[in-house]
Order: structure tokens, then sequence, then C-alpha cells
């Protein structure tokens, strides 16, 4: 294509059948989103349906089970979508994907609880889960390389960067619905049946979705190279069995998508996380604040993809990683001071100490929430970590005694889980009363009920909601740098023929597993080093390292003509 014609498509406005395919696309993505995001921010509400018969802890370790489900199949899905969309086509494929996301969340809203049919209904739980991992894992690459083979040369970053904002609206959506019916009906209510309410509006969504996707007409590329017989007969060898694609899948993975993953789950997920656990403000005012900034950046991944088709996809994605690599580490520290000022003035003025045996201290990476940490050093760092208290370890214990806590000149002895037997229960309640009432004494933000249980919250008059909504602005503005131009480079990396194929797997392992396991990993390097902020390595660590491949290996391909890539 000359120059001219490029220009000239650049510059005409959208025709009504592209805002057709960007709307039909981008509505059954945020419908996808929305289903897949709803299981995580209800799986405390899903494990006491769900896993009724165990104690309180393991129903929300099998509720965590099946959502790290939904995040390590997507590659799978990818896989198995991919190939299909690459054989039959576009179109069809991600109507089959809308159509398996939106009966699997409608069904968890139906499935009767573990009181109801026992084992079954875990067991088909899980099973629905993997099913939406599956259908999502398909659906993304499917809508991008839809929309990408349907804009002119000049305009992929702008039409593509509408499926970019999918995600966010997904969560935003999921948010709003569950504020609204937990407002509607109040606390006891949505703990009883209400939180199934949100899995079932989700039909009506799937309706209207599969609706407008049944009227729209099959990608113009995939059309062009089924009529010239340049289909492939096998696309997952074609794409990860050569090569001169491989390579390609490769350098997607760890010199962008590995990197836009933790930038994205950092400033979306994990921010969200680090407020309610790490910070304790209360999870209503966490979510309507995320909200809040979702809905004043979201716009900017339509910006960045706009932006991207007049500079480059490289530079915007490459400053975003940048940007994050640099500034991490204060905007947690500011977000601290912003909401939970007690809790960050009381860190500053006293840093435990856990004096502990050699080899008593284990290294807690739980990503599934299946392992066990029960040593008395274990329990005494999990213990601090959880309440986001900063502490040391000495190793200098004797062998065989156990782990002590050290706050401000108070020691207390921690316990053996398994030594201690029966009576670790009583165990526990004194080390925690001892150790919460030291905590207290320090300057650490706790309250006492009536029954005299401690908890650790911030005081929502001392939560700054300005100073916490434009750091949280910051970091949605980062994931929009990364995220936003994405899914132009990505589909302008691969040929037609393995487009489908080539593009979802690289975006669901960088996605699915580097991001989707980042919030077991900030924990288990905070936990291990006795600082809430020391996780954020993670984060930065792999920006870093997609930063410099990205840099050196990927190249530029905003001016790619779809149909001459080979």
């Amino acid at each position: 294509m000359s120059v001219a014609a490029t220009a000239g498509s650049a510059n005409r406005s959208m025709t009504r059948e592209e805002k057709k395919v960007i709307f039909a696309s981008s509505l059954g993505t945020v419908f996808e989103w929305y289903d897949f995001y709803l299981y995580g921010s209800l799986a405390a509400f899903i494990g006491a349906a769900f896993f009724s018969e165990y104690p309180e802890a393991t129903r929300n370790i099998f509720a965590l089970l099946a959502f790290a489900a939904g995040f390590l199949v997507r590659p799978f899905g990818a896989l198995v979508f991919g190939r299909i969309g690459d054989l039959v086509g576009r179109k069809y494929t991600f109507l089959v994907t809308i159509l398996i996301m939106g009966f699997s969340t409608f069904f968890v809203g139906l499935l009767p609880g573990s009181a109801t049919i026992g084992i079954a209904a875990p067991i088909i739980l899980i099973i629905l889960r993997m099913l939406q991992g599956l259908a999502l894992g398909g659906e993304y690459g499917g809508a991008a390389t839809y929309v990408a083979e349907h804009a002119p040369d000049g305009r992929r970053g702008f039409y593509t960067s509408w499926i970019q904002t999918t995600a966010t609206l997904g969560l935003f959506l999921s948010l709003i619905v569950i504020l609204a019916i937990q407002t509607y009906l109040g606390p006891e209510d949505f703990k009883a049946w209400g939180w199934r309410v949100p899995f079932l509006l989700s039909v009506f969504l799937l309706g209207v979705s599969v609706w407008i996707r049944l009227s729209l007409n099959e990608s113009p590329a995939f059309l062009r190279m089924k009529d010239e017989g340049k289909g492939s007969k096998a696309p997952l060898s074609e794409a990860f069995g050569q090569w001169k694609n491989a390579k390609i899948a490769i350098l997607a993975l760890f010199g962008l998508t590995a990197g836009q993953a933790v930038v994205w789950y950092s400033g979306q997920f994990y921010a969200l996380f680090f407020l309610q656990n790490v910070l304790k403000v209360n999870a209503v005012s966490v979510n309507i604040m995320i909200a809040i900034a979702l809905a004043l950046g979201t716009i900017f991944f339509v910006v960045f993809g706009w932006l991207s088709d007049k500079i480059g996809r490289k530079p915007i994605i490459m400053a975003g990683l940048a940007l994050a690599i640099v500034t991490y580490f204060p905007l947690f520290k500011a977000l601290t001071w912003a909401a939970n000022p007690a809790l960050a003035t009381a860190q500053e003025n006293m840093r435990a100490t856990v004096t502990a045996a050699p080899g008593d201290c284990r290294f807690q990476f739980n990503p599934v929430g299946t392992a066990k940490f029960t040593t008395s050093c274990d329990i005494a760092t999990s213990f601090l970590t959880r309440n986001s208290v900063p502490y040391d370890v000495v190793t200098t214990a004797a062998p065989g005694t156990a782990a002590t806590v050290t706050i401000g000149g108070e020691t207390i002895p921690s316990y053996d889980a398994v030594a201690a037997g029966d009576q670790a229960k009583a165990m526990d309640t004194t080390f925690t009363t001892a150790a919460f009432t030291s905590l207290q004494s320090h300057g650490y933000p706790l309250v006492q009920n009536e029954a005299g249980a401690f908890t650790m919250v911030a005081d929502p008059a001392q939560v700054s909601w300005p100073k916490v909504i434009a750091i949280l602005f910051v970091l949605v503005l980062y994931v929009t740098m990364v995220y936003g131009p994405i899914a132009a480079i990505l589909v302008e990396m691969f040929p037609t023929r393995i487009r489908y194929t080539g593009m979802s797997l690289p975006y669901h392992i960088g996605n699915g597993w580097f991001g989707g396991l980042l919030p077991a990993t900030v924990f288990a390097m905070s936990a291990a080093r006795g600082d809430i902020y020391f996780g954020l390595w993670y984060p930065i660590a792999i920006a870093a390292m997609t930063l410099v491949i990205g840099i050196i290996f990927v190249r530029e391909t905003k001016d790619t003509n779809l149909d001459a890539v080979k």
C-alpha cells in the first residue's frame, strides 16, 4: 500500500460497519471480563457457599484455588480457540467463547451449595471456573484480531484500543453491580443469597452480546486468505514449531506481555489488594476509589492507542514500563501515608524482630492456597505480615526452640502448630492477644470489639480520598500506556494464517501467569523480608526485563501492512 493511500486511510472517519465491529467486539469482551472478575470479587462468599463443610480458612483456600484455575488454564484456551480461529474463522470462534463464558457464569449463580449436593458442588464450581478461563483465553485474541483486520492501515492502534478498555470496563462494571446489590439488599441478605444475583444478571448481557455478534461478517483479511488458499492447515505447529514464528512469540512474551501484565495487575488489582488487605481500608471505600480512578483513566487506553498510530507502539509501551520501574516504590509509600497515616507513622517508629532457629522460617509462596505454614517462625512472620508490621528475622535461637517476636521492649513467644496439637487454638489466642496489645501500645491503628478481639483498621476520617484517587489514577495511567497499544503490536507481529493462535498464547501466558501469580508472589516476598513494599521488586524486575528485551529486540510495527506479514 502506498504512503498516500495509508495517509488517506488514517485521516478518513470511521465507517458505520467499523463502528459496529468495534462495538460488538468490545461489548462482548467487556461482558467476558465482567464474568471473570465477579469470581475474584466474591471469592469469600463463594467459599462459604460451596465449601461450607470446611473451616473458614480452608473455604477461602478452595475458593482461591478455583480462581487460580481460571488464570492458569487461559493459555490452554488460547491454544484451543486460537487454532479454531485460524482454521474456521474469527467470528464463529469468539461466538463460541462468549457462549461458554456466559453459561458458565450463569450456572455459578444457579449451582446449589455443598450443604445441598455435597462434594459435587465444589467440583462443578471448579469445572465452571476452568471453562471460564478457557473461554477468556480464546476471546481476547479473537476480538483483537477481528477488529485489527477490519481497521485501515494507520488506524489500527486507535481501533484496537477500544478492545483494550474492556478489561478495565469489565472490572468497573463488576464493582458497580456488586456495590449496587450490596447497598440495596444489605450485608446479611447479600451474604445469604444476594451474591448470586451478579452472576445471574450476566445472562442478559450474554443475550445482547450474542445477538450483536451474530450480525457481524467475517474478517476481510481472513476471507482474502481463504479465497487465495493461503490458510494454515496446522496453526499450532506452524506458530510454535517453526523457529521463525516461535521466536516472534517468545519476543512477544518476554519483550512485551510479561512486563505489560505486571504493570496492569499492579495498577488495578494489587493496588486494590494493597489498600484493602495491607493498609486495612474499608472494602466498600476501596472499591469506590478504584472505580473512580478507573472511570477517570479508562479514556487514556484510547488516547495512547491513537497516539501509537502517530509515534509508534513501542515508545509508549516502553515509557510506561520505565515510569512504573522508577516510581512504584514512592507511589505505594505515598499511598500508605494517604490511606492510613497512623499505620505509616507506627511503621516508621517501631520495627519488630523475630528470633528463630535456623531453618524454622520458610518462603511463604502459596499461589493456589494449599500450602500450610505451621512452624513457630512462619506463624510469627505470617501474623506480622497480615498486620502490616515491618520486621527483621534473626536466626540465632537454639535448634528446637520456638521463635519469639520482640515488639519494642516486649518479647512474645510464638508456637509450633503441629507440636501444639489440640492446644494450638489456645496458644494462638495467647500469642495474638499479646502481640496485638503490644502493637496497640506502639501506635498501630487497632480496635477491640466487645469480645476482646483486635482488628487493624484504617480510620475513615484519616483516609485522604483525593490523594488516594490521584495516586490510583497515576497507576491506572501506567496501565493504559502499556496496555493501550499492546493489541495492535501483537496483531502486527504475526501473519494472517496464524495470527489468532500466535498472538493469543504469549498474551495469556504473560497475563495469566506472570500477572495472575503476582499477588501470591508479592505477598511471599514481603513476608520473607518483613517489608510491605519489598514484594514490589517482582513487578519492577519483570518490567525491567521486558524493557531491556523490548528496546533491543522488538521492532516497531505501526506501519505494517497486515496482508504483507509473512
